[in-house]
């Protein structure tokens, strides 16, 4: 569950400091910060703070000004660490001393693209797993090397540390921490807000060999939505393939080139959140859930839950069903 009180919303605090960006503050924002009428209720609070009164964000973009000192950072359940692109200019060390008293005293923390820098700064990264930016990923080995990083992911959840290689990653890596924290419903609907992919897996790459399909016909969008609308169905990667007009290794290669992963591991997903959509919506017979959402068997859906969730369909539910 999210930390703080059974009584209050979770305080998400984010450390703004000289030269951060801009674009993944706005994503911070974005999942954290908004009002959610759409849920019914409030999800986290939302705050600000700076080391200096006026901060000038990166590239002299603008100023920030009327945002809390640094000491909103020691409230915080959960600290997003600031971003810059000059990674090798050394952090405050009121900044690094902020986040090592937060991970001291259990908050969560949270790296966006070069953040990781700032975590490895402060010491907390040593023997974890974190990522970065690709472009960053051999100067960050070089200065951090007790850090295992992983270069070629979207983001890391390695617990109470969590790394996003940046940019969209960002997206993908709050909107991950609002399923983790509310379930795969309210996380839905507030991709749907943000008009973003609800979910995608933190272990696809972050750059693919084609973003933008060379062809038009070539788009998997209307495979995807055809299958998404089918998932309590014995479907195979043969069905995607006959679907889609195409070999099942044209359809892998599709796959890995325009998202990342594989055809298997896709429909695996989908499925697994449409079980924990089920859950979390009052279905409390798995057997109901399994064939619903195409898994099959209970045991079948247990596992995967357990793979994916890193919880039992039981324990999920307690977390996330009605009545929580």
């Amino acid at each position: 569950m999210p930390q703080g009180s059974s009584h209050s919303p979770h305080r998400v605090v984010v450390i703004v400091d000289e030269n951060s960006n801009p674009f993944e503050l706005g994503c911070a924002t974005e999942v954290f910060g908004l009002r959610r009428p759409e849920v019914g209720r409030d999800l986290y609070t939302f705050r600000l703070c700076s080391p200096e009164p006026s901060t000038l964000m990166r590239d002299g973009f603008f100023t920030l000004t009327g945002v809390a000192d640094l000491a909103a950072a020691d409230e915080a359940d959960t600290l997003i660490v600031p971003n810059r692109p000059d990674t090798a200019v050394p952090r405050r060390p009121a900044v690094l001393a902020a986040v090592r008293r937060a991970h001291a005293r259990g908050a969560r923390l949270v790296g966006f693209c070069s953040g990781a820098f700032t975590l490895a700064e402060a010491g907390v990264l040593d023997g974890r797993r974190a990522t970065a930016h690709w472009q960053w990923a051999d100067s960050f080995r070089a200065r951090f090397q007790a850090v295992r990083l992983e270069e070629d992911v979207l983001f890391v959840d390695d617990g109470d540390i969590l790394t996003a290689a940046g940019s969209a990653a960002a997206l993908d890596l709050g909107l991950h921490i609002v399923r983790r924290d509310h379930g795969a419903e309210i996380a839905n609907t507030v991709s749907r807000r943000l008009v973003f992919a609800a979910h995608r897996d933190g272990g696809q790459r972050q750059f693919i060999e084609r973003p933008v399909p060379a062809v038009r016909d070539e788009s998997l969008g209307p495979v995807l939505a055809w299958v998404q609308q089918r998932l309590e169905q014995p479907l195979t990667v043969a069905d995607l393939a006959a679907r889609a007009a195409v070999s099942p290794a044209t359809l892998h290669r599709r796959f890995r080139a325009q998202l990342g992963t594989t055809p298997l591991a896709w429909l695996t997903r989908e499925r697994v959140a449409l079980a924990c959509r089920l859950i979390e919506r009052g279905e409390a017979r798995l057997e109901v859930v399994a064939r619903s959402s195409g898994l099959g068997t209970a045991a079948h859906l247990r596992s995967l839950m357990r793979r994916e969730t890193g919880l039992a369909p039981s324990a999920y539910r307690r977390r996330f069903g009605p009545g929580r």
